[in-house]
């Protein structure tokens, strides 16, 4: 039996899974990582740009950045490595996304649970008084850049930026899902951001079997990884579902 059955009927037998995202499935859809020379990151340093004392410093600087990488996120639609991931969550395999990623493509491709370890770009946020609003296309053309009409203060995405504390409520959602979980799956994550990186050593000291699936071994790999399954999310995926019967035009509500 191959590994992709044997995943397969490791989700039928167990059932209650969680994935555990990075960069890596979002790539696929035009998005590009902070960590390898693509795009973006090419013209910008990302331990500048994506920094928060930057942003304080210097914020007309950095919105100039940051319209170039919003506009990608607008640009972006799901990979069929996210589609997968919704048709897991319709067939009731799938119970929650524990992603790093800020692009907002899980929610696109129909999964509902989704705790965002670092925020997501599609509101934008005023650091002094903390009122949010959606990020919509016609905000980009403010300048120098996007103000709070309450105070007055540059508003900037709600991503997590270098140096900015993760989010309590998504550390606490994670902790629970980590919690109830047979399954944890690792995919397109280099493992090296910390604290999110300690998620799945969490699930398989509570007994979760580990599968992971990424181009290259990670530090999770030889630690605690049962089921590795080489390739790009897109190219993994997708056969996954399609041993499980699953479609991915399952995934569209």
């Amino acid at each position: 039996m191959g590994k992709y059955s044997q995943v397969a009927n490791l989700i039928k037998e167990k059932g209650n899974v969680i994935a555990f995202t990075g960069a890596g499935i979002s790539v696929e859809s035009g998005i590009p990582a902070f960590r390898g020379a693509q795009g973006l990151w090419e013209k910008y340093d990302p331990e500048e740009y994506a920094h928060i004392n930057s942003f304080v410093s210097e914020p007309a600087k950095i919105w100039c950045m940051l319209r170039e990488m919003i506009k990608l996120t607008f640009d972006a639609h799901p990979s069929p490595a996210h589609l997968a991931l919704g048709a897991l969550e319709k067939a009731g395999f799938l119970k929650a996304v524990i992603t790093q990623n800020v692009d907002g493509l899980h929610q696109e491709a129909g999964n509902t649970n989704i705790i965002e370890y670092h925020g997501n770009m599609r509101n934008l946020v005023c650091l002094k008084c903390r009122k949010k609003i959606p990020l919509k296309q016609e905000v980009l053309t403010a300048m120098p850049y996007p103000t709070c009409d309450r105070c007055n203060k540059a508003m900037k995405p709600d991503g997590v930026f270098f140096g900015e504390q993760i989010p309590i409520s998504a550390i606490e959602a994670a902790h629970e899902a980590v919690e109830n979980c047979k399954i944890i799956m690792i995919i397109g994550t280099s493992g090296v951001v910390y604290p999110a990186a300690e998620v799945p050593f969490q699930a398989a000291s509570r007994g979760a079997a580990v599968v992971e699936i990424n181009v290259n071994p990670t530090p999770f790999t030889s630690a605690v990884t049962q089921y590795f399954l080489e390739g790009s999310a897109s190219q993994v995926l997708p056969r996954i579902i399609d041993e499980l019967g699953l479609k991915l035009s399952d995934a569209q509500p």
